[in-house]
């Protein structure tokens, strides 16, 4: 069986764009793009599900837009990896406690 990956560049308040549907604070620096290219190169296809989840959390806060995980949501967590990169940026790699 597959698994299914959520990846997602996420400022640190949790918004994936600002209230006004910008997402340029959230531009991958050369280290951070050859990292998540690294990351995704296995992939075959892509779908919309949450079983692992991959956060590149930037070091900026919006105050509100577009959430990067929808209301209520609530699943348990195990934190497999983690790396900081030079930007500030940080990858949290979770998978889901079955």
């Amino acid at each position: 069986m597959a698994k299914l990956i959520y990846s997602v560049i996420t400022s640190l308040d949790g918004y994936v764009a600002d209230e006004d549907g910008n997402f340029d604070w959230a531009a991958p620096d050369e280290e951070v793009h050859a990292f998540v290219n690294d990351l995704e190169r296995p992939v075959g296809t892509y779908l919309y599900g949450r079983r692992m989840y991959h956060l590149f959390v930037t070091p900026v806060v919006v105050g509100g837009g577009n959430q990067a995980l929808p209301d209520g949501l609530r699943v348990q967590l195990e934190l497999m990896d983690e790396r900081r990169f030079h930007n500030g940026v940080v990858h949290l790699h979770y998978s889901a406690r079955s």
